[in-house]
């Protein structure tokens, strides 16, 4: 279970985040969507630790979060954040970061190569796996990150945009079946950002909606769909309640064009 408590989050004197108030139940997949800039990855890093709000608290199995060094540590041991754009050692190998990870997180060495061989194998990434991260690819990197956040074998996984930067189409096919397994089979939590609707539907089973540094919406994404009316997709749904003018500025757009 996470709780978000009352976070208020400021850069400078802009307001990012205001009052938000949401709970992820444990065994759920949420993503949070909105548009760019309204506040998706600040509350993801709030959540993660590496921001502490001028107001408000999470909560993380019923621990604070940066409250105690020793809850942090706890907190840290069940749950792992993935940045959209992850620092790497580029002078490791892809092999020995996961290696390094793993070890950090206390994963019994045996199981523990096991896992980083399963890994590189389903990214594809079993050529390259011995060779200095530096000479990876964008979409390589991507994917030995999101191995890293996988070898720790974490309870709660927060990943900001997984789907992005350079990943392939046989890395996305991975990503959304190992998602879709971790909470199935494994009642883990998994909270991630995206900025495609068409994977929503497919990964989650709950949805926040995120704008202008407030909660628009929250809830089972059945329920989404239902609003919509007969025969909506999500999409269309999202169409309505996130980017509602898109569909005005496109019609602009066309008829100016063919003008």
């Amino acid at each position: 279970m996470i709780r978000v408590v009352d976070v208020t989050q400021h850069y400078s004197v802009k307001p990012v985040l205001k009052g938000i108030n949401l709970e992820f139940p444990e065994g759920s997949t949420t993503v949070i969507i909105g548009p760019n800039g309204m506040g998706k990855t600040t509350l993801l890093s709030v959540m993660a630790g590496t921001l502490s709000p001028q107001k408000g608290y999470v909560e993380i199995n019923g621990l604070v979060r940066r409250s105690t060094a020793e809850d942090e540590i706890a907190i840290r041991k069940q749950c792992v954040y993935l940045p959209d754009r992850c620092w790497l050692p580029k002078e490791y190998t892809g092999r020995e970061f996961l290696a390094a990870v793993g070890q950090l997180y206390e994963i019994e060495i045996n199981r523990l190569l096991g896992h980083a061989e399963r890994l590189v194998k389903l990214f594809n990434l079993t050529e390259i796996a011995d060779s200095p991260i530096r000479t990876y690819s964008a979409g390589q990197q991507k994917k030995i990150s999101l191995c890293s956040a996988l070898i720790t074998e974490c309870p709660i996984l927060l990943l900001d945009e997984p789907f992005s930067g350079g990943l392939d189409p046989a890395g996305i096919m991975a990503l959304k079946q190992l998602l879709q397994s971790f909470t199935r089979d494994q009642k883990r939590t998994v909270v991630l950002t995206t900025p495609v609707p068409e994977l929503v539907a497919e990964v989650a089973d709950r949805l926040v909606v995120i704008n202008q540094g407030e909660v628009l919406a929250e809830g089972a994404i059945t329920d989404f769909v239902q609003q919509a009316g007969p025969g909506a997709t999500l999409a269309d749904a999202l169409q309505t309640l996130v980017f509602p003018e898109t569909t005005d500025h496109l019609a602009a757009y066309l008829s100016e064009d063919e003008s």
